[in-house]
């Protein structure tokens, strides 16, 4: 089983993710990561209430329910990636159009508290799932999306979503919630 995974080089994601994997190698271990993102996301969010995660900072944004429910989305898509590919399924996977589920999520009518609680259940068990990957499973290659991708790399882009989104919560919609 692995204990540190290594940061991907280049050629094992396309450019698109590359802040992805950028802002992952920032944290450090990505092992810890991941847990530790489980408390940040609560820090920052647990206490509004459902009508402040509502708050849209632009008309044509997604509100903050909307944005837990995207990171619950691409947590899955992530992870299943992961999944496939660390198994050696070489089957080309496909992309998905984040703007449909997000619109289909209703995430508006969701409790903030139930989102938050799917987010972390969801990480904690793909957490479990990466601690008991080997080795020779992270370095597996497949494809997603189009293009070439490595388990390692996918882990990468796992803590990287979300410290992508983190960013925005903080620098766009918090400092404008009352």
């Amino acid at each position: 089983m692995v204990s540190h995974i290594t940061s991907p080089a280049p050629e094992e994601y396309a450019a698109f993710y590359a802040d992805y994997i950028e802002r992952a190698k920032a944290k450090g271990d990505v092992i810890a990561a991941l847990s530790l993102q489980i408390e940040e996301i609560r820090s920052a969010l647990g206490k509004l209430t459902d009508e402040q995660a509502r708050f849209k900072f632009g008309p044509a944004e997604w509100s903050i329910k909307e944005v837990v429910s995207h990171l619950i989305d691409a947590e899955r898509v992530f992870s299943y990636r992961l999944l496939r590919i660390s198994r050696n399924d070489k089957t080309p996977l496909p992309g998905f159009e984040q703007e449909d589920y997000v619109r289909e999520s209703g995430a508006d009518e969701l409790a903030l508290e139930d989102l938050l609680n799917e987010f972390e259940y969801l990480r904690r068990s793909n957490t479990l799932a990466i601690k008991n990957i080997s080795e020779e499973s992270v370095s597996r290659m497949g494809t997603a999306s189009g293009a070439e991708v490595s388990a390692r790399a996918l882990i990468h882009m796992l803590v990287g979503h979300v410290e992508h989104h983190m960013a925005s919560l903080h620098e766009k919609y918090l400092p404008n919630i009352k």
